[in-house]
């Protein structure tokens, strides 16, 4: 079978970024920004309660699913903390047996110029981005500067062709993030366009969560078992 046995993906722990926008896209004001502002997406750490979810995520996922083959993350220090935080679960002997990669196809969404803006900045600097969002839709529109989730998929894309032929019946771990997260779900469950706009309410993906797939050797394809499991 040209698939991973079992594929986990897991959404890193809350991020300084996390904490201040509280899901919001923009910055509300300067004061919310301030401990963040001037910081690139790639730098940002995970928080203290993230410390904490990450631990007791790995408890979890070492008693769920023992031993993986390989574990992937984004190379954002976010997603690398909490690899660092879930393998330390594992004994000395179980974790050398697990490798441990980045990729950079599962790196988050690139937000373009109003990655530090305020809403009233970006209103300011893109008046028609409000028209244009809402023409377009969630999934296919461009920030400027940035990548739509379209692209996105593109690259999530390329990095499942790689682990279906490299790692066709082993156990995978990925660290990663929502907007990815979403792209994932896209090609694996075969969504339509209309599907992958936004996430319905209630169903954005939490940090530490976990999304299961498994192969279903008739379907030949891998299957969801279950999403946006928190196991702190």
């Amino acid at each position: 079978m040209d698939r991973p046995s079992l594929l986990l993906l897991v959404r890193h722990a809350e991020s300084e970024r996390n904490r201040v926008k509280r899901g919001a896209v923009y910055f509300a004001d300067e004061e919310m920004r301030r401990t963040v502002k001037g910081i690139p997406d790639h730098k940002i750490p995970i928080t203290p309660d993230g410390i904490v979810q990450a631990r007791m995520t790995g408890w979890a996922i070492r008693d769920r699913f023992g031993v993986f083959d390989y574990v992937y993350h984004s190379g954002y220090e976010r997603t690398k903390q909490t690899t660092e935080l879930i393998l330390d679960a594992y004994k000395p002997e179980d974790r050398a047996l697990m490798q441990v990669r980045a990729n950079h196809f599962l790196r988050e969404r690139d937000p373009g110029h109003t990655y530090d803006m305020t809403e009233a900045e970006a209103d300011l600097a893109f008046p028609f981005l409000r028209d244009y969002w809402a023409t377009m839709g969630g999934f296919f529109a461009v920030p400027p500067g940035g990548e739509s989730l379209a692209q996105v998929v593109q690259r999530v894309y390329l990095f499942l062709n790689t682990i279906f032929r490299d790692r066709a019946g082993e156990r995978v771990a990925v660290v990663t993030h929502g907007g990815t997260l979403r792209a994932f779900r896209f090609l694996l469950e075969r969504w339509d366009y209309d599907r992958a706009l936004k996430w319905p309410p209630g169903e954005s993906p939490k940090n530490c969560s976990l999304t299961v797939y498994e192969l279903d050797r008739a379907l030949r394809r891998l299957s969801l078992k279950e999403y946006n499991t928190v196991c702190c």
